[in-house]
Order: C-alpha cells, then structure tokens, then sequence
C-alpha cells in the first residue's frame, strides 16, 4: 500500500515558484508589503531555500529601519554571507522587476502559506508512517504522538490579531448587559455550592483552579462532588472530564455510588449493605448511568497524554463543563527538567494554556507539604505552595480545603469544612464553610 502511495505522488512536493517571487519582489517595492507579508509568512514557507535567504534578508533590514530594494538587500546578504546562495545581484534586480501588483503582496503570501501547508501535511504523513513500523507493545504511546503531529501542523500558524478597544468594548458590554438582564450570580460553571458559587460567580472559561489541603482532608472528595454536581443536579447540566491518577476507576464509581446513595463507604466495600441500602444504590446508579461523567485513571499520565484525551473529548463533548485533575504532583510533564519543582511549574503552566485552549476551567489537586503541620495555626496560606513552583502564580483560583476536626478531637466544628479561597485573579477573597458528612465522602450546603 504505501508503495502504491509513492509510486501515484508527484515527483515535486506543492510549491508555486511565481508566488514565492512575487512576494520577495512586492517586498522590495512597498514597505506596507512587507508588513503584510510578515503576518502570513515565515522563512521556512519558502520551498526555494534561495528565496528563504532573500526573505530573511529583508526582514532584517526592515527591523533595523532601514530601506528594503535590490540595492540594500545586496549589501544585507554580502555581509550575511548568503548573497550568492540567494541568486546572486542579478537575481535581485530581476524579482523587482517580475511583481504585477504590490497590492497583491497578502495573496500571494496566502498561496505560499497553502503550499507550505500541504508540505507540511506530507511530511506530517510521513513521520506517522514511520511510527508504524516502530516496535509493537506502544501502540497508545505511538496514537498519542500522531495526533500531536497532526495537531502542531495546525496550530504552527494560529495568531491572533490586534482588536481596536472600540470592538471589545461592544463585546464587553453586551457580556455585561446579559448578565445583568439575566441577573444571575453564577456567570462561569457552576460548583453546585451556594456560597463558594457567591464568592467566585463560577468558574470561567479558560481558568486553573487549584484545589490544595493536607492528605485526608477531602480534597478529592470536594472534586468529585463539585463534578457530580455539575453532570448531575444542576439545571444546566454539563459534561465533566475526571483524570484521577490516585484513585482507580472502580474506586471513583465506589465514591460517586456511596456519595449519591448516601451509603456508608464501609459498607459499600465489604459488601455488607442493609436492605434500606439497596433501593437507594440502584437509584443512585441509574441517575449515574445517564450522567456526561468520564474517567480517566492513567496512574503515570503526562501533560501530553492529558491534552490529547481532553482535545478529544472537547470534539466528541463541545459543552465540555469542566476538567478536573486529581491529583497535580502525581502527574509527570513529559518532557526534561532539571528538578521535580521546576517539572511542577511545567505541569501547571500546561494546564493553564489548556484550559485557555479548550476555553475550558481545569480544577487541579494539588498536595501540600508538612510544612502546613509545623505552625500553631494549620489553615493553609498561598506560602504553602510556593515550594511546589509556579503554582500560584498560573492558578487563576486558589482554594484550600481545611477541617479543624481532623487536628483536634474537641473541635466545636465537628463535621465542617472551610472552603479558604486565597486567591481570585478577578474577583474576592474569602472562606466559606461546607458540610463534610465524611462516612459518604460528601461535601454539601450547610443549609442542604
């Protein structure tokens, strides 16, 4: 078969020679020309590396200021070195010479970006064909790097543009008219919690929510919950990605079903139920069967991993609500780096771009140290995860899960949770208390 694909392509990769020369020599003729140019192009576009040298070659006067026509762009390529490999004086004088138009500079530019692509499109095919004759037994690890071909032939060229202020703020206040009209609270994806929804208006679109605490301070729990209550009880009900790297699948479902069903999780895993039990574990299961909730449970997950999973579940599920990751530290960055801090400010800083890809919030778990154990006072502070690198400064929201009744027996605050929310890049600080009913791993309403 792929004898049969060599055999039917063209000898010539694409490539459109004029176009290549017409914007080399609009170039030369209009400086408006290069700036349009430069938007589209980039040296490597170029199928003629003579023409890639010349490019080059003009951009680089044009960033010093100075003047871009055959004459000056044979003084830059002379003391680049480059100016015979680019053709030569006599080449130069003949691209001025060939452009019918400069005005036409951006289309031709387009034509070029085309070939480019299709170039691209090739090679990307290429290096996934040799994937396949790789090693068996890596099948999911070989997938996983052609989608990222693929993907980064995509994204190579993605930039955004300059908006005039007068455009975002029609946008602006259209957003601000709707919320107003509607005149609700809660303007990003609902935790399914009264009050934290209060404090933060929801978690928006694009945003890293870090939820951080002590190991056994329901940390996990809190996720579950806010992603149940999400796909489950809200009226707006919406689809929910769960990456659990501690916890198996079959301990999630365990967590959700006694969460649901409130069944004791003793009694869920050794089996012995009461006859009350049953009837509210079957309903329990059937409102989770029909609930957007999906799971993943890769235990030595990477960011790479994490982002093509969650691309695709982004297509098959476009009103994704909500990615949530427990937990951060156990994840790895896939790729060098000198420390394991430096690996964390990694991870946290893919999550973030993410999230803002996906336009998407990601809830993050994060662990803190014992350092947390050594002060009088044990309620987290945003210090607390400093020594986990960039956390804080990538993490939009900030919340800390603390339970006096987990450090002290007598606490008059038994059953209750302090939701410490550190951090709001755009809104108010604050704590707000939860219910913790810790025999069925629930966070709930204090007025539920």
């Amino acid at each position: 078969m792929l004898a049969q694909v060599a055999e039917a392509a063209p000898v010539a990769p694409p490539q459109n020679l004029e176009a290549e020369e017409s914007v080399l020599g609009a170039m030369m003729l209009s400086p408006g020309a290069i700036g349009a140019v430069s938007e589209i192009l980039d040296a490597s576009d170029f199928y003629r590396e003579s023409h890639a040298k010349i490019y080059r070659g003009a951009l680089g006067l044009y960033a010093k200021g100075e003047p871009v026509d055959a004459i000056t762009l044979v003084d830059e390529l002379e003391e680049r070195g480059e100016l015979e490999e680019a053709g030569g004086r006599v080449r130069l004088h003949e691209l001025a010479a060939l452009v019918p138009a400069t005005a036409n500079a951006a289309h031709y530019a387009r034509i070029v970006r085309e070939m480019a692509t299709l170039r691209g499109l090739i090679g990307a095919g290429q290096q996934i064909a040799t994937l396949g004759w790789e090693r068996p037994g890596e099948t999911p690890v070989l997938v996983d790097r052609a989608e990222q071909i693929v993907f980064q032939l995509s994204q190579s060229r993605v930039t955004t543009e300059f908006s005039h202020i007068e455009d975002l703020l029609k946008d602006s206040f259209e957003r601000i008219t709707a919320l107003y009209e509607a005149g609700e609270d809660v303007t990003g994806t609902p935790s399914g919690f009264k009050e934290l929804d209060r404090l933060t208006s929801g978690f928006q679109p694009g945003n890293l929510i870090i939820v951080a605490a002590r190991p056994s301070m329901g940390k996990s729990a809190l996720g579950l919950c806010i992603a149940a209550n999400l796909a489950l009880h809200l009226k707006d009900a919406r689809p929910v990605a769960l990456f659990t790297l501690e916890m198996s699948k079959s301990e999630v479902t365990q967590r959700l079903l006694c969460s649901e069903a409130k069944v004791e999780s003793q009694r869920l895993r050794t089996g012995k139920l009461s006859q009350d039990d049953w009837p509210r574990l079957v309903a329990a299961g059937d409102k989770l069967m029909k609930a957007p909730i999906y799971v993943d449970d890769t235990g030595s997950i990477n960011m790479m991993e994490i982002r093509s999973k969650a691309r695709r579940l982004k297509t098959k599920e476009p009103n994704l609500g909500l990615i949530v990751v427990d937990y951060l530290q156990l994840m790895t960055s896939g790729t060098t780096a000198e420390n394991r801090v430096q690996e964390v400010s990694q991870i946290s800083r893919q999550l973030k771009v993410l999230a803002r890809d996906l336009d998407v919030p990601i809830l993050a778990m994060s662990q803190l140290s014992r350092a947390v154990e050594q002060r009088h006072d044990k309620r987290p502070i945003l210090s607390d995860l400093r020594e986990s690198g960039s956390i804080e400064q990538d993490a939009d929201l900030v919340m800390f899960v603390y339970r006096d009744e987990y450090y002290n027996e007598e606490s008059d605050q038994q059953g209750l949770a302090e939701i410490i929310l550190s951090k709001h890049r755009n809104g108010p600080t604050g704590t707000e208390k939860l219910a913790f009913l810790r025999r069925y791993a629930k966070f709930t309403d204090l007025q539920a």
